[in-house]
């Protein structure tokens, strides 16, 4: 057995007398493996959350998303259409209006992000799972039918029972002032509600979805859209199609994929995770702390060991590796527990979902929990990293005692 690690493990693990340099040492090594567990439970709620917020917009938004480069909207013609289906893995294309708007309901009135889409959008049934109330349609018979977030619903009292009452939608117009017609200054157009959906507070509190006709006409868009959004083989990969529609529509279009749709909302789910590591990092720093003191009141205790030990001949490097070895002792099981007890709670609560959300939600009942190897692999350089630092101080002294031996 390696000799430094056989008297350092002496050291910790003595049956003879449990003196409070112990005491301490034991409490540094809960400490750190307290510390670990709590990190690596953290970061995967936060793992967690990335992952429930990928699956909503993964079954709600497109795959693809095509935008124009400059300004608002484009004009969509046969021939951009073509072009776009005749790109490998393109199935269908959904046309997409959007701009805000006044919605007034009764007496009540707000700005929503009115969204008009082409009837092929609820063929796709994208939102089929998100319907609350009513019926996921756009048209019946005559009658133009929008479908509202539930936010909306809540904050207009808008009520699907109500055959009489239409939500009224009002959009400034481009005119010159002057005019005394107050009318002339917007455009107005009514539907009624077909149906109630429940998403994502962003969407379920701001968008209101209609046929592409009422907003083409509201908005004064003839033959203009501001997107589309395209539905594309599953099989392929969604990089490569991205690929060759960019090369197909070169640099008059902008091509977006599921994850591009919510670039900053990802990038600040990251930053949060990357502070949230740093933080926790920082409380394990001044946890170690501890080890820094038993160590060197170890080193004081064992002084008379430490001469005995230069008396036979050990080198310093010898007694360094002693103490630096106890306190690896202590950083490797207390992160080991950690590691394990984290793992622990994540794998029950990803399992079980043993810790509800709190709240009724038609999304997820439990705190979501996504468990990542490369968290563990991390937290665990990170963890033993700064408990390893502070024992260096503590083991150099203890070499150094041969020098004032001399």
């Amino acid at each position: 057995m390696n000799l430094p690690f056989f008297i350092s493990k002496r050291y910790f693990f003595s049956k003879k007398k449990k003196n409070f340099i112990n005491i301490i040492a034991i409490i540094s090594m809960l400490v750190v493996s307290i510390g670990t567990a709590a990190l690596i439970i953290v970061l995967s709620v936060f793992n967690g959350m990335e992952g429930l917020l990928r699956s909503i917009y993964g079954t709600f938004d497109a795959p693809l998303q095509v935008l124009p480069a400059e300004g608002k909207s484009f004009l969509f013609t046969e021939e951009l259409e073509e072009k776009i289906l005749g790109v490998d893995g393109v199935l269908d294309i959904t046309e997409v209006i959007e701009d805000n708007a006044l919605v007034r309901y009764s007496d009540a009135q707000m700005i929503v992000k009115i969204k008009g889409m082409s009837d092929n959008f609820i063929k796709q049934g994208r939102m089929k799972n998100a319907i609350r109330q009513g019926e996921l349609k756009f048209q019946d018979q005559n009658t133009s039918y929008a479908i509202i977030g539930r936010g909306i619903q809540f904050n207009l009292g808008v009520s699907l029972r109500n055959d009489f009452l239409a939500l009224q939608f009002f959009y400034p117009k481009n005119v010159k002032p002057g005019g005394i017609d107050p009318y002339k200054y917007y455009n107005r157009a009514n539907i009624m509600t077909g149906g109630v959906f429940a998403l994502e507070q962003q969407y379920d509190d701001n968008y209101v979805f209609v046929p592409i006709a009422f907003t083409e006409k509201l908005f004064g868009y003839e033959g203009k859209r501001t997107s589309l959004e395209l539905m594309v083989d599953d099989e392929q990969d969604i990089l490569k199609i991205q690929s060759r529609l960019s090369k197909a529509l070169g640099n008059d279009f902008t091509i977006l994929n599921s994850d591009q749709q919510h670039a900053d909302l990802y990038k600040v789910l990251k930053i949060e995770k990357l502070f949230v590591f740093i933080i926790f990092s920082m409380i394990v720093g001044i946890a170690s702390i501890n080890i820094f003191f038993s160590l060197s009141m170890l080193v004081i205790e064992k002084k008379p060991d430490i001469s005995s030990l230069f008396a036979m001949g050990a080198s310093k490097k010898l007694v360094r590796k002693i103490f630096l070895a106890e306190g690896a002792i202590i950083a490797f099981i207390g992160a080991g527990s950690g590691l394990i007890l984290g793992f622990s709670v994540s794998w029950l609560q990803q399992t079980y979902g043993i810790i509800s959300m709190g709240v009724a939600t038609s999304v997820i009942q439990a705190y979501p929990v996504e468990i990542i190897p490369s968290d563990f692999l991390f937290t665990a350089i990170t963890i033993i990293f700064i408990t390893f630092m502070a024992s260096i101080q503590p083991a150099v002294r203890a070499s150094n005692q041969g020098i004032q031996r001399g």
